[in-house]
């Protein structure tokens, strides 16, 4: 049984008692979140090395990876470094969204050295192979479907609310539909004049999806990639879609979560998450951000990070991280790390917002640190130990007798922390 229809049976799997274990949480409280499709625990049958991860709003805000090739750069070296950086910093998943080299072999390999849930857009397979747009067929989306299923990938991107009725809807919008996948398919129905075939074949998905126990990631192919388009008519019309959708996949006992906008402003993103799990009957929301401004290339890990804090304050469950290089490039090792803590800061704030159990005791262990000068033990409850140790000793000034207690902020005469604790102790004349 998948985990879902475990859940609904009340029996504990041992992923369900890993994942809470993790979440410091209540085995029970995690198996009653799934049963309800409140919750998801991605855990393909044939990922052996697979650390499983809780995600719902019941539980502490999860972040995502995007790893993957291109025929423009990159190749499968650098994307592993990428995952083993991923893991050392905290991620909770990864998706592989590769689109050059030998996509089996590349998959296959991220599976195999990853601890983490690993999630795909089966849809660029479906696209290269086929070699164009046109030649794209229902057969052909089954077949890579079924075969990343048994390779262990965990949950996939599934742009299935994407109709063809929707696509007079984008004509006015400022910049169109800026999904990979939802771009493609709107382009197949247009040509052939057929209803999006991820939506006509649902079923045969949903019974792949069980056999291996594949979670759904339901895209959201018209999601707006500007402030204009936040909140259009395409935007909801598709969420209505992905309501009925989520209702499916439940019904065939499968595991659904729903992905949400990429940019929304900042006064509608808790808009955006109230009507997304009021459609969507609850299922965990994986949101790209939100951007909540269209101005900052090469700092949209931070816009990102703004609009995922609020929009996991909300009840977002998962976020997707963004790098500085959105909008601009195949992300680097260094642009992975900068856009895995930043979305790391803003799920941890949400976290405390929330009141997430042990949230706020790490930043009071932070601050205690701090206060003692306990420069080892700061770095150690920082979200980037390395770095954080790096940048203290690059700056620190040694001075006779003070090494170490204090930074080059203040430096010793001026340190607010250090004249604070000598308040109140004779100081001799």
């Amino acid at each position: 049984m998948t985990q879902l229809e475990s859940a609904r049976n009340g029996a504990l799997t041992p992923e369900i008692v890993t994942a809470a274990a993790r979440e410091k949480a209540e085995a029970g409280l995690l198996l009653k979140e799934t049963a309800a499709g409140r919750a998801v625990v991605p855990a393909n049958i044939n990922h052996k090395n697979l650390v499983p991860a809780a995600i719902g709003r019941a539980f502490n805000c999860k972040i995502n990876v995007n790893l993957g090739t291109s025929d423009m750069g990159s190749g499968l070296r650098k994307e592993l470094k990428k995952l083993e950086l991923s893991v050392k910093l905290g991620a909770d998943t990864v998706m592989d969204l590769s689109t050059g080299g030998d996509l089996g072999k590349i998959r296959s390999e991220i599976i195999s050295r990853s601890p983490l849930p690993v999630g795909t857009v089966p849809l660029y397979e479906v696209l290269k192979r086929a070699g164009s747009v046109k030649a794209i067929n229902p057969a052909l989306i089954l077949e890579v479907i079924e075969e990343q299923a048994a390779s262990g990938v965990d949950f996939m991107t599934i742009h299935a609310g994407l109709l063809r009725a929707h696509l007079p809807l984008v004509k006015d919008r400022v910049t169109g539909i800026v999904s990979r996948g939802g771009a493609a398919l709107a382009k197949w129905m247009e040509l052939g004049g057929e209803e999006n075939p991820l939506y006509t074949a649902f079923d045969e998905i949903c019974a792949i999806f069980r056999k291996y126990d594949v979670t759904f990631s339901l895209g959201d192919a018209l999601r707006p990639g500007s402030l204009a388009d936040a909140c259009d008519a395409a935007q909801f019309a598709e969420l209505d879609v992905l309501g009925g959708l989520v209702r499916r996949s439940r019904k065939a006992g499968v595991q659904v979560m729903v992905e949400g906008p990429g940019h929304v402003p900042l006064d509608k993103v808790f808009l955006n998450i109230e009507r997304a799990e009021k459609i969507c009957g609850g299922a965990p929301f994986y949101v790209l951000g939100p951007l909540v401004t269209d101005i900052a290339p090469g700092y949209d890990h931070i816009t990102s990070a703004i609009g995922g804090a609020v929009a996991a304050w909300a009840g977002a469950s998962f976020l997707c991280y963004v790098t500085p290089k959105e909008h601009l490039g195949l992300p680097e090792l260094e642009d992975v790390r900068q856009g895995l803590i930043a979305s790391k800061i803003a799920a941890h704030a949400a976290d405390i917002a929330r009141g997430r159990p042990g949230a706020a005791g790490r930043d009071l262990k932070m601050s205690k640190a701090r206060y003692a000068f306990d420069w080892d033990r700061q770095f150690k409850l920082s979200l980037d130990p390395d770095r954080a140790r790096c940048l203290h000793q690059k700056g620190l000034a040694e001075k006779a007798g003070l090494k170490n207690k204090f930074c080059t902020m203040c430096g010793p005469d001026f340190c607010s922390m250090r004249m604070s604790r000598a308040l109140g102790k004779k100081v001799p004349a």
